[in-house]
């Protein structure tokens, strides 16, 4: 007897263009949420776009502002809504508000609606939110948000390094989805097909519009946001992170660890991919084609333009797979002579 069955939960509008961020009122109206609306945000967003965003508002939006991600960030925002009767969450800004506000929206049973103001993490559309704590980094599950408003006249005008970000973490996606691969092969763990080649097709768009990436285009952004959302809904398809997230993600995670605040989340898991795809395929896979990419929206391809000491590219490449359960090309760890064949053959590190 066929008993399977499965729960998608997906944004119902997704605005994408310029100006749209004067639409996040009608987004809003046509979910049909009504009452007190929370604003979280934080300051360059606010200055940028905060009393715009209010303007639409019958009922003026309480604000908090966050200027750190953090669990107790979370509560703050959690115990404002509830004091303040609050039936709704948007958050305006980048990977900080929205995954603060996101994990505040789920403590307090609400919606949340996503107004993100840099496309540097498939954050804004995915169902997972992304918190430092000490020297680690939790990725928790959240419901992804009800709307997502992404104005790609405020993307445009974002720090570079941001946009670069988001692209390198949607080009990590080709390894995520080996991973995904092998671990269904070597450890049956559950695969969907739709959302693997979902996630492949974000990353291959990325690859080959990569020379059409620039600063302060803004139909760059439109490029950029739309994969992120596309990277997010097939994160809510598979019900995980897998679609978008391995061992590179391990890798990163690793290096927050080692040397917090260093990277770009986005960055760390770009280099990571070009590590980890040379161990999938060998020389002849399409390790090169991932870094020329990555060169090509100038994000970083090497230990030294993340900032980071070569010894400690190899040591979280050793220990990545301690990070959590979840089997990947790491296998149960990479000797110190083969991750350092790794670095060195992709050009990662010099010595």
């Amino acid at each position: 007897m066929f008993d399977k069955s499965t729960w998608i939960k997906l944004p119902r509008n997704v605005v994408v263009g310029h100006g749209v961020l004067d639409q996040v009122g009608a987004a809003v109206g046509d979910l049909y949420l009504s009452g007190q609306p929370l604003l979280v945000t934080s300051p360059t967003p606010e200055r940028l776009a905060g009393d715009r965003l209010r303007a639409q508002f019958d009922v003026e939006p309480h604000t908090v502002t966050v200027e750190t991600a953090s669990f107790a960030s979370v509560e703050a925002v959690a115990d404002t809504a509830r004091s303040e009767g609050t039936d709704y969450i948007i958050a305006l800004g980048g990977g900080k508000a929205i995954d603060v506000a996101k994990m505040a929206a789920e403590r307090v049973d609400c919606g949340f609606v996503s107004v993100p103001t840099a496309a540097s993490h498939d954050g804004i559309v995915s169902g997972r939110g992304s918190v430092p704590e000490g020297d680690t980094r939790h990725s928790v599950a959240a419901d992804p948000p009800l709307a997502v408003v992404a104005d790609t006249e405020l993307l445009a005008r974002a720090p570079w390094e941001l946009t670069t970000a988001g692209c390198a973490d949607i080009i990590s996606n080709y390894t995520a989805v080996k991973d995904w691969q092998l671990a269904h092969r070597l450890k049956n763990v559950e695969y969907s097909e739709y959302a693997g080649a979902l996630s492949q097709m974000t990353a291959e768009m990325l690859v080959e519009r990569a020379d059409s990436i620039k600063p302060n285009l803004e139909e760059s952004a439109w490029v950029v946001v739309k994969a992120l959302v596309s990277s997010g809904v097939a994160m809510s398809i598979a019900g995980s992170s897998r679609p978008a997230s391995g061992a590179e993600h391990l890798f990163s995670h690793q290096l927050d660890r080692l040397v917090p605040n260093t990277a770009l989340h986005g960055h760390q898991v770009g280099v990571g991919s070009i590590m980890t795809e040379y161990l999938h395929s060998g020389d002849k896979g399409q390790w090169r084609n991932i870094r020329d990419a990555l060169e090509r929206i100038d994000a970083p391809t090497t230990a030294a333009e993340l900032g980071v000491d070569d010894e400690l590219v190899i040591e979280a490449l050793t220990t990545a797979h301690t990070i959590r359960d979840r089997y990947t090309i790491l296998g149960d760890g990479v000797s110190e002579d083969a991750a350092r064949e790794v670095a060195r053959t992709t050009g990662v590190i010099d010595d």
